[in-house]
């Protein structure tokens, strides 16, 4: 398998700040080819990398006032192998997080999934968010939690995977979110789904079916979008002016979003 995936960011940077950026695809073991350029309008700055969990790769800049242009290209052959399965992970994936409450959703969780495990669990929660939560841009806040959305009944992609990860955590199965790259998706952008861990292995769920997962390639992971965002940044002020994500591959898949499919 063949993928290509590259992003371009403009950003106006009104006061020095230190940018994070999680662009990048995770470390795996395919080959990869790669280039990242982070510059103002005089030259370049420097980028310093931070390997986070799962191959999670975060890119740090601190960056002076003014026009700031990233530029993040890849080529990717082959696939990922299994995600690695650490005891910890078990543990805190299990927890409720900021954006996860899956401490508010246990008596609906389990109402609702009574006798459910394994695949068959991981295929009836993400059929009753697709069927019951509507994707639409701009119907959400930043600081939406998975209660607001089921509250709401509609949200974005980030919003389907936080209702699925915290009903999965409030049913005892480890869950997490994945941002990732996700060829034919439409509307193109940065793509995020859930992770669970069912039957001895990490396994992608994604409520929006709006791209199929066997294409999709990781680039953070962690308890909810605290872990996973694209840019974030610390003690000055930006504006995001313009973003142009694409991904493509050369393999041809079906998913209808059911079954066990590991992130590749």
């Amino acid at each position: 398998m063949l993928r290509s995936v590259a992003c371009h960011l403009t950003l106006d940077v009104r006061e020095p700040l230190e940018m994070l950026l999680a662009v990048a695809v995770a470390d795996g073991p395919y080959e990869r080819s790669e280039q990242m350029l982070v510059r103002t309008d005089d030259e370049p700055l420097d980028v310093t990398e931070i390997k986070g969990p799962t191959g999670t790769r975060v890119h740090r800049v601190l960056a002076p006032a003014g026009r700031v242009v990233v530029d993040y290209q890849a080529t990717v052959t082959g696939q990922a192998g299994p995600a690695p399965v650490e005891d910890l992970d078990l543990v805190e994936y299990r927890r409720p997080s900021r954006y996860a409450d899956s401490d508010r959703l246990l008596a609906f969780a389990r109402d609702q999934f009574r006798g459910l495990a394994g695949a068959e669990l991981l295929d009836a929660v993400v059929e009753w968010v697709a069927r019951h939560v509507t994707y639409l841009s701009g119907s959400s806040l930043p600081t939406d939690g998975a209660t607001d959305t089921l509250l709401k009944r509609r949200g974005v992609c980030r919003d389907f995977a936080h209702l699925v990860v915290a009903m999965l955590r409030a049913l005892d199965v480890p869950a997490r979110l994945a941002a990732v790259y996700a060829p034919g998706l439409r509307p193109m952008d940065f793509h995020a789904v859930a992770e669970a861990y069912v039957e001895g292995a990490w396994h992608v769920v994604d409520a929006t079916r709006l791209a199929p997962r066997p294409t999709m390639l990781r680039i953070a992971t962690g308890r909810d979008a605290t872990d996973t965002a694209f840019l974030s940044y610390y003690g000055g002020s930006l504006r995001l002016r313009t973003m142009t994500v694409t991904a493509v591959t050369d393999a041809r898949v079906q998913d209808d979003g059911t079954g066990l499919v590991a992130l590749r």
